[in-house]
């Protein structure tokens, strides 16, 4: 029997196959060894990320709903800050309209003044004088021009902080509703929780928005306060330059009251030396005339004096003299003719002036009562200061100045 051939093997020895036994033994303890630790590090990491996430959820939950607190707090300080200005906006308003109505009330005082200077502006001749009424009822207009003026000047400054004022309401009003969105959304990311059907991924959550600020710029920004307006000096103004037309206005009157009083006195003086020079004048013509009619009455005995002395200038010789009768008739004549004439001439010159200065007088007394006339106009439209419509006046119609953004109609929501 023919030998079998072996095949090419490679035979181990029982040593190397024992040797290989334990290699694979200990390669399985091995892996098994690292397999555990890294299974045990696993339950570890997991148990560990387990309770870091409960911990972040509290913890974010936490920082939310002290956030969603914090916004609240500031919405409600903000709803205060707006009920301020509101408030000043109302006091304000009714400010203006109160300097508006005064400012208004001027405009009476300064026609009336006007008025009366140009009734006095009416009179004639010497009455046409520059006194205190003048320079009361001038400094009057004056005083009045720079109130108004001084109104008018509040008037605008409490318009431009009007419109100041509803401009910060307005960014306040915008900046509560943002407060009152973000409670909104920070409430409603309070209320999810990992069994929410609305939670999900999403594509690259933690990037920054535009337009985001930074917790210290959230921190100083404090909204739009207003800025205080003053109402109080806008009243003490009003109040001081009330009194100072008052003062004017009583001053005006008493010098008014005082010159027509003068005018009056001067009206009756004049009135009295036109009847005494009246009087006078009658009495110098019943004097005249009693006179002429003794003048006329010794006409007679002028011709027999005039007679005698014509026919004695016949006589002849050393007769012709200049005797005692001669000088008699002479002196009679001369007498009789020179009393006569001069009084009768000194009277009439005289009466004539008097006539004539009588003439001045009645003119005088005539502007004299047309002044006074005018002093009476200008007193009684003065009256209209102190009448009652004039206290009474029906209040200026205003355009009420809105806000922009409708504050009066707002409701802001809790």
């Amino acid at each position: 029997m023919s030998a079998l051939l072996a095949k090419p093997s490679l035979h181990h020895s029982v040593s190397e196959w024992n040797s290989n036994n334990q290699q694979l033994s200990a390669t399985a303890e091995h892996e098994r060894y690292v397999s555990n630790v890294i299974r045990q590090e696993g339950r570890s990491l997991r148990n560990e990320t387990n309770c870091k996430t409960t911990c972040d959820d509290a913890d974010t939950s936490r920082r939310l709903s002290d956030r969603a607190w914090n916004v609240a707090r500031w919405k409600e300080t903000l709803e205060t800050c707006a009920q301020k200005v509101d408030e000043e906006m109302d006091a304000l308003t009714l400010c203006k309209e109160q300097t508006e109505q005064a400012l208004a009330a001027t405009s009476v005082p300064l026609e009336v003044s006007s008025e009366c200077l140009t009734l006095r502006d009416s009179r004639r001749g010497f009455e046409l004088a520059h006194d205190p009424v003048d320079v009361q009822l001038k400094n009057e207009v004056e005083l009045i021009e720079r109130v108004q003026q001084v109104l008018q000047q509040h008037i605008e400054k409490a318009f431009e902080h009007l419109c100041v004022l509803q401009e910060n309401r307005h960014q306040l009003t915008g900046d509560i509703q943002n407060k009152m969105d973000t409670l909104d959304i920070d409430m409603s990311c309070l209320s999810l929780t990992i069994k929410s059907p609305q939670i999900s991924l999403k594509t690259n959550p933690i990037r920054i928005p535009p337009g985001s600020s930074t917790p210290q710029e959230w921190l100083q920004f404090r909204g739009h306060a207003g800025v205080p307006a003053n109402e109080g000096g806008m009243s003490l103004t009003r109040a001081q330059l009330q009194n100072e037309l008052d003062t004017q206005r009583r001053a005006t009157e008493f010098a008014l009251r005082k010159r027509n009083h003068h005018e009056e006195q001067a009206r009756n003086e004049l009135e009295w030396q036109i009847k005494n020079t009246e009087d006078e004048i009658a009495e110098m013509e019943s004097d005249i005339h009693g006179l002429d009619a003794d003048l006329q009455a010794k006409t007679a005995s002028l011709k027999l004096a005039h007679t005698r002395l014509e026919n004695r200038t016949n006589r002849p010789g050393m007769d012709l003299c200049r005797d005692e009768v001669y000088i008699k008739h002479t002196l009679l004549h001369a007498q009789c003719r020179t009393h006569g004439l001069n009084r009768s001439s000194e009277s009439n010159s005289v009466v004539q002036k008097m006539k004539l200065h009588h003439s001045r007088m009645l003119q005088d007394l005539s502007r004299k009562q047309e002044a006074l006339s005018l002093e009476q106009r200008s007193m009684t439209t003065r009256t209209r200061l102190t009448s009652p419509s004039c206290s009474d006046k029906t209040p200026v119609l205003l355009v009420p100045l809105t806000n922009s953004s409708g504050r009066s109609n707002l409701q802001l929501l809790a």
